[in-house]
Order: structure tokens, then sequence, then C-alpha cells
């Protein structure tokens, strides 16, 4: 029996090494980030690298500040996550309950076209999409930056699997009620998946956060840029001053870390149910 609960205690033991070990290797980067935004320029590039600040110097987070426009970066950003997230939710909601529930011609086709654009790198789709902006003359705009977003293949198949795990009695029944495809859809269906729209939304504003390349193409205007976009032009062609850098991506990263810390609990659970379905 004693040998029996020291096996398990040295198990016990080995899972949270391994687990600290991951851990730590996963907050390193971020530590060594905050670290180098209160370095020197050239304390930031020494080799051997310090880790500690021989100097603390605040005056690059003073400095970032005004290299960027951070309230317009900031309303920018936050307006691209709005607006994809009201997107991706509605549309998604619609197109995954359509393709869970009804019965129409072309679904089993439109559906594969949805699994194929997911299986699809995003960057074939720049090309095509810049086009399309650039002759409706929306390029260097909010919308361009929505653009992409408006429709989600992602979250159509997220929420369909949602929407596969509701009976389909309930549906009969409201049906039998005296309910529209409309209303079972909106007041019946609909709110079961509060969860799985939760999840989404969580999702959508990290992916919309994370977008770097689009905001690059679409926009020029560093007024019109996002938070990501906007950091990329503190990189010069030759040089660039990392610490500047690196407090310029500390205050970027506020929004999202408020936001991880609001919805952790809905952001665990999303990744648990995508993994299960």
């Amino acid at each position: 029996m004693k040998s029996l609960q020291a096996s398990r205690n040295t198990n016990r033991i080995l899972v949270y090494a391994v687990l600290g070990a991951g851990a730590i290797l996963m907050i390193f980067p971020f530590l060594w980030m905050l670290l180098t935004s209160f370095k020197s320029a050239g304390e930031s590039v020494q080799i051997p690298p310090t880790i500690l600040p021989k100097h603390w110097l605040t005056d690059n987070y003073g400095r970032a500040l005004e290299a960027l426009p951070f309230v317009k970066l900031y309303l920018n950003t936050t307006l691209l996550i709005l607006f994809r997230v009201l997107c991706a939710v509605a549309f998604s909601s619609a197109a995954g309950f359509a393709f869970a529930k009804l019965n129409f011609k072309g679904k089993g086709l439109l559906f594969s076209l949805v699994i194929v654009q997911m299986m699809l790198p995003s960057q074939i789709f720049i090309i095509p999409q810049y086009q399309m902006l650039a002759k409706f003359g929306l390029t260097n705009s909010l919308f361009a930056l929505v653009f992409p977003g408006i429709v989600s293949a992602f979250g159509t198949f997220f929420l369909r699997q949602a929407y596969m795990g509701i009976p389909d009695e309930l549906g009969e029944a409201a049906y039998l009620d005296g309910c529209t495809k409309w209303q079972t859809f909106t007041k019946v269906m609909m709110p079961l998946t509060k969860a799985s729209m939760a999840a989404l939304t969580i999702f959508t504003a990290v992916f919309a956060y994370a977008d770097l390349m689009w905001p690059l193409i679409a926009n020029t205007d560093l007024n019109k840029m996002t938070l990501s976009a906007g950091l990329s032009t503190l990189r010069g062609q030759f040089t660039t001053n990392y610490p500047i850098l690196m407090a310029g991506s500390m205050l970027a990263m506020i929004p999202m870390v408020i936001l991880y810390m609001v919805f952790q609990k809905q952001f665990i659970e999303g990744i648990a149910m995508t993994g299960g379905k």
C-alpha cells in the first residue's frame, strides 16, 4: 500500500514538474519582453545577453507613445474586433443553424465549400479581397479592416456542431406550437448556443487582434491601422530600437489581457468544446 502511494506521489511530482516547465517556457518570452522594455538600446542587443536591466529606463514607454498614435490604434482595433465579432456571430449562427437543422438543395455542396475554405491558407484570398475593395474605393478605411471577417468559415462550422448537439425534438415541438422557422431559430435554438457563441466571440476577437498582414495591405495610413500593424512600423529597415518596440508591445497587450481575464471561463470552455466536437 505504501509503495502504491509512493508511486502515485512520484507520478504527481513528475506531472507537476512537466507542467511547471511548460508554464515557464510559455511565460519566459513575455517576461523577456517586459524586461527588455526597461533596457537601453545597446543593452537590448548585448552579447552575452543580460536578463535584468542595469538601469531601469521608463522613458521607452513615453517614446513609444510619442512614436505611435495609440489612441487611434486602440480605437481602430476595438472597432475591428467589435464588428468582426458581431458579423461572425450573426452570420455564422444563421448559417450553422441552416446546415444543421434545415434541408435544402445543395446543402452538402455548400457545406463542402465551407470546409474547403477552412482547409486553404487565408493568404490565397488576400489578392481577390484587395481587388474587390480597390474597385469600390474602400481601401484605407475601417470597412477594409472588417471585410475579410464578415463571414467566418470556422464560425459556421463551429456553431453547426453546436446546433447538431440540440435534439431535433425541440424544433419539432416549436413547430407544433405554431413557430415559424425564424422564430424557432431565434427563440428556441439560438438561446441554447450561448456558450458556443461566447466561445466564438473569444476566438474571433483573438484572431482579429492578432491579424497583421491584412491591415498592412488594406490600409497605408498609420491612423487607420490596428495595434499589430502600427507596432510593425517601429521596426526599422536596418536597425530597430527593441526597447521601444517591446514597450509598445506591452501597451498593445493590455486590451487582450483584460479580455482574457474577464472571459477566461468562456475561453477555456471554447477550447474544450472545439476539441470535443
